[in-house]
């Protein structure tokens, strides 16, 4: 029997498994699609998430970020702050799943093309489809089926904020910045990372269900910006809010955006899915799975608390556009803010 079954094998889950691989466990990664896996991400990797990578041994080839910076839609009004320890790295996901991957590979860690479906628990271990393991860790994604199985999922109450959705595409120009943009309209926010020599990655998140163009419409500073250059297809992620009731059930534990997920307004998801893929495989090897469950709120309070109020600061009409103006004038704030997540 195992010590650890993998159940997804993104960064969250591939992280996950180094780690226990460090620590002397048998884990084997399940996980059906081959690699390198791409997802509708924002690409910008925080000062945090690359220290989570350097403690992994894995280096990601990717453009330097210096910090964020705000800009309303017109570009009349900027607001940016500069990382304090360390930098970011805008990389291409397919790059850090490569790099994931080949650690893992390193380590002579299994990664078996299989799709897990069925998870029995028992007093001293699980199954899942035919493999036994002492603990099994679902990274199986915002929709997590592992979650959904074991009625984990929380359903949002009425009246909260409208579902939001995430779409990205790539162009093939050279990057103005060294900064993470965040570019603000009405209805939307436009993530934009240099991710290389002539490569910048645009993330929009809204909460209408509109074409990917349609929505960068709203930008026009980012259109004259892009030209006629090379562009790849739209990839698109959501609705982003999901819910955990919890990210410890039984022997079954749960990192990455399976354990739950506000929103990628912040930009720390794989940050938080990096650390907490160390806390959890720390909880094992001191023999406290269940302390996990304290573990990851502890690490995403200041996500969670940060991302929620922005959000709903977001959703409130008469709020919403005083959001970049506030960062311009009380930079000392955003600055901390920032700095608070990185």
């Amino acid at each position: 029997m195992i010590d650890l079954l993998v159940v997804g094998g993104g960064p969250a889950g591939l992280a996950t498994a180094i780690h226990a691989a460090l620590a002397g466990f048998d884990v084997v990664v399940a996980e059906p699609r081959p690699a390198p896996i791409d997802k509708a991400c924002g690409e910008g990797l925080m000062p945090g998430a690359v220290r989570a990578l350097d403690a992994l041994g894995v280096k990601v080839p990717g453009h330097p970020l210096r910090g964020i910076r705000y800009v309303d839609a017109s570009g009349e009004r900027r607001a940016e702050a500069v990382f304090r320890a360390g930098h970011g790295l805008g990389a291409r996901r397919t790059l850090l799943h490569e790099a994931l991957t080949e650690r893992a590979v390193q380590l002579g860690i299994p990664i078996l093309p299989r799709r897990v479906r069925n998870v029995i628990q028992y007093a001293d271990h699980v199954t899942a489809d035919g493999m036994a393991a002492r603990h099994l860790v679902a990274a199986d994604g915002l929709h997590s089926p592992t979650r959904r199985a074991l009625g984990l999922d929380e359903r949002p109450r009425a009246g909260r904020q409208p579902p939001r959705y995430g779409l990205r595409r790539h162009y093939s120009v050279e990057p103005w910045s060294d900064l993470v943009e965040v570019h603000w309209s009405a209805e939307s926010e436009a993530y934009v990372t240099p991710l290389g020599p002539r490569q910048v990655g645009i993330a929009v998140l809204t909460s209408e269900q509109l074409p990917y163009d349609a929505q960068l419409a709203r930008f026009p500073l980012l259109v004259s910006r892009l030209g006629e250059g090379g562009r790849t297809p739209v990839r698109g992620a959501g609705p982003l809010r999901q819910h955990a009731r919890t990210q410890v059930a039984g022997r079954v534990l749960f990192v990455g955006d399976a354990a739950g997920y506000v929103d990628a307004l912040t930009g720390e998801g794989l940050t938080l899915a990096l650390t907490a893929a160390a806390a959890l495989v720390r909880c094992l090897r001191e023999g406290r799975p269940q302390a996990y469950a304290c573990a990851w709120r502890r690490l995403s309070r200041n996500y969670r608390l940060l991302t929620k109020s922005l959000l709903w600061a977001r959703n409130q009409p008469r709020l919403a556009p005083l959001i970049t103006p506030a960062a311009v004038r009380f930079p000392g704030l955003f600055q901390h803010a920032v700095n608070l997540l990185a």
